[in-house]
């Protein structure tokens, strides 16, 4: 099975991961956003619900995605849209919707405020 781990990662994190690669360290899927605020941003409830229709699934035309979900096929472009800036999902031939994993991990952690 492969999963990938959503989460946030500052700087220091991305290059040590980055490093340990270089290393020959196995390092896992991961979709890394800068900060929590900017997961939400570019996450909405929608773009979750468009994720959890992909997971496991051969790439999908738009509009069989779009069925899927229940929603207008201008509304899901524009969140595919989104989600691919973010390097979430990619579009292939045809307008194929893909998302190569068979499961999500969701990590981060909160410290205090300062």
């Amino acid at each position: 099975m492969r999963t990938v781990t959503i989460g946030v990662s500052g700087i220091t994190e991305v290059q040590a991961r980055l490093s340990a690669a270089f290393r020959g360290e196995p390092q896992g899927a991961v979709i890394s956003f800068a900060s929590v605020e900017l997961l939400w941003t570019v996450m909405t409830p929608r773009r979750w619900e468009l994720l959890r229709a992909l997971v496991g699934r051969e790439p999908l035309p738009l509009a069989v995605l779009s069925d899927l979900v229940g929603r207008d096929v201008d509304e899901v472009r524009a969140d595919i849209g989104a989600l691919r800036k973010a390097g979430v999902v990619q579009a292939g031939p045809e307008d194929r919707i893909s998302f190569p994993f068979d499961s999500v991990h969701v990590d981060f952690t909160m410290g205090r405020a300062a």
